[in-house]
């Protein structure tokens, strides 16, 4: 039990900045208190004790304001962070070491008995007020954006976004991003799919850039199999010259 609670202290340590000390985090954590009295609840329910665990998981929901149904499967090293609002579903399973924001829901799309809420492999991570529905499966390492409506599979290491939520191409995403720190600034949470003209304006003119950059990788590497030293030539070129690629081929 008490390994179990330093695990869920240390990783609140991790993720969250705000954290000073071991008894700030103990006392004044919401998402650890809930998680704590998730254990009980989930004992309890286990061992056939219905009402007395959904009384347990109803006075955690009056004390923190998440609500996790005693039947749910929570991991180690969960972190709720802030937690008003999070809702979890009674056949819901989140993995090992996964991130929760407020306001997440993870619910069900039916009235049918059985498997009808999602499961979450191991640190998935899922932003404010994004809501996963249906006994779908979040792949390990997978993203969901903030505000996301998530009813279809995440396969591991994708991120999901929008309404409803499309799995968008984490290669394009890291280099776009990798080139709007080059340009001085970040793109963090500019994402396609949001239907804003600017954000789309964005994304266009990085792609652009990092289209460009690979066409010239390829220019550079045709030269020196030509035999010239690009970057030499470079060296010593007079770069306001319009016509100095054409005399290093000549």
């Amino acid at each position: 039990m008490f390994d179990r609670l330093r695990e869920d202290i240390s990783c609140v340590f991790q993720r969250d900045p705000a954290a000073r000390t071991r008894w700030e985090v103990l006392t004044c954590y919401p998402g650890l208190h809930a998680l704590q009295l998730h254990r009980l609840s989930h004992c309890l329910w286990v061992k056939g004790f219905k009402w007395l665990a959904r009384f347990a998981s109803h006075f955690g929901r009056w004390l923190t304001g998440i609500e996790i149904h005693p039947g749910a499967q929570i991991g180690r090293r969960v972190f709720i962070d802030h937690g008003m609002g999070v809702v979890i579903g009674e056949t819901a399973v989140v993995g090992d070491d996964c991130t929760l924001y407020h306001g997440v829901t993870l619910g069900g799309t039916s009235w049918n008995r059985g498997k009808r809420h999602p499961s979450l492999a191991r640190g998935v991570v899922i932003g404010a007020g994004a809501k996963v529905l249906g006994p779908i499966t979040v792949g390990e390492g997978a993203k969901i954006g903030s505000n996301a409506v998530v009813v279809r599979d995440v396969p591991a290491g994708g991120t999901a976004v929008g309404i409803p939520a499309r799995i968008i191409d984490a290669g394009a995403a890291q280099r776009r991003e990798e080139k709007a720190e080059q340009l001085g600034f970040s793109a963090y949470a500019i994402v396609r799919g949001v239907d804003d003209p600017v954000a789309e304006a964005i994304h266009g003119l990085l792609d652009h850039a990092v289209e460009t950059d690979r066409r010239l990788q390829i220019v550079l590497k045709l030269l020196e199999r030509g035999g010239v030293s690009v970057s030499d030539e470079l060296a010593t070129a007079d770069k306001f010259d319009p016509d100095y690629l054409g005399k290093i081929v000549d």
